[in-house]
């Protein structure tokens, strides 16, 4: 089986300081979360951030809120004065452009600073508008990295979301190391060989598309390279369904076909079924799997991605 290769130090995360403990909002408080400290925290280092801090808000503060002057939002108090939009926006790009390491952020959701979606904007007069605004802070973050895997905390709690942000971490690590590395075609076939059925789960179209950039006669391998991690952070960024989970635990075994007894084969259908139907985790058909592996080994299947996509201990794939 493919085995997470990085220690703890290996991979940091950005993080809103808040979540993890630091008592830096408005009225002095925190918010922590159970996930990023008790259980994602023992894999991953943190690095955090607290922007209205940062640009210089005390602690406690008055609250700042997304105010939208005409076709601009600017933060400010909700009375209209102390503007930090700039200044927000500054340390945003300043940040962005010294944490080119980070693997993954997690931002605190609807903060007028580090909200990624969502955010409560509001008229001058203090009327509530469309809630569509983000974080002057995270936009920044995210539009100088747009490969950078980013999620919320409240969205966290679904275990869904949850399990696909990590999944997107641990890939673009493992990504980054190859970069680290230096690039060749080879090593890109390598690469995507091994996430084959990660992407074949979450979108088939670009589980093609992949293998016909890498197929390709005119780009050059920085080209290739930029083309390849751009489709497959977008592809992994794709909500995995039963349905494509299922298709590709079919795939899978098809290569124990020689191997298996009529029994055993049915067995692994049977488990393959009721996931898809919803009466099992995914992690059932994948532990029957990882046996049969171990019992029967293949060399392409081992370095499978998909069967061990991050640490086990997490048990990500137990909630859906």
């Amino acid at each position: 089986m493919m085995k997470n290769v990085f220690k703890k130090e290996d991979i940091t995360l950005g993080i809103s300081a808040c979540l993890i403990g630091e008592k830096v909002r408005f009225d002095a408080s925190n918010k922590p979360s159970n996930f990023c400290i008790k259980e994602l925290g023992q894999h991953v280092t943190y690095q955090s951030f607290c922007p209205e801090v940062a640009v210089g808000l005390p602690i406690p503060r008055a609250t700042i809120r997304q105010i939208k002057h005409g076709d601009v939002i600017k933060v400010s108090r909700p009375d209209g004065s102390g503007d930090v939009s700039e200044a927000l926006s500054a340390y945003g790009k300043k940040v962005a452009s010294m944490t080119k390491h980070l693997s993954g952020y997690v931002f605190c959701a609807k903060s007028p600073s580090c909200g990624m979606e969502r955010v409560k904007v509001y008229s001058p007069k203090g009327d509530a508008l469309v809630a569509d605004g983000v974080g002057a802070f995270a936009k920044e973050i995210m539009a100088a990295n747009p490969l950078l895997p980013c999620e919320e905390n409240g969205r966290l709690n679904d275990p869904i979301l949850r399990e696909n942000f990590v999944a997107r971490v641990f890939a673009y690590r493992h990504w980054q190391a190859l970069v680290e590395s230096g690039l060749s075609k080879h090593k890109l076939m390598t690469f995507h060989s091994k996430y084959k059925y990660m992407v074949m789960s979450h979108d088939l179209i670009a589980y093609k598309h992949l293998g016909h950039i890498l197929a390709s006669a005119t780009l050059s391998v920085d080209e290739m390279a930029s083309q390849y991690i751009s489709g497959l952070m977008a592809a992994l960024k794709i909500k995995a369904t039963r349905k494509k989970h299922t298709n590709t635990l079919y795939h899978i075994l098809g290569y124990f076909s020689a191997h298996l007894s009529n029994g055993e084969r049915e067995e692994l259908c049977q488990q393959i079924e009721d996931y898809r139907c919803g009466l099992m985790p995914l992690v059932v058909p994948l532990t029957l799997f990882n046996h049969y592996l171990m019992a029967h080994p293949k060399e392409y299947l081992t370095n499978q991605a998909y069967l061990n996509p991050y640490p086990e201990q997490l048990k990500l794939r137990y909630g859906y």
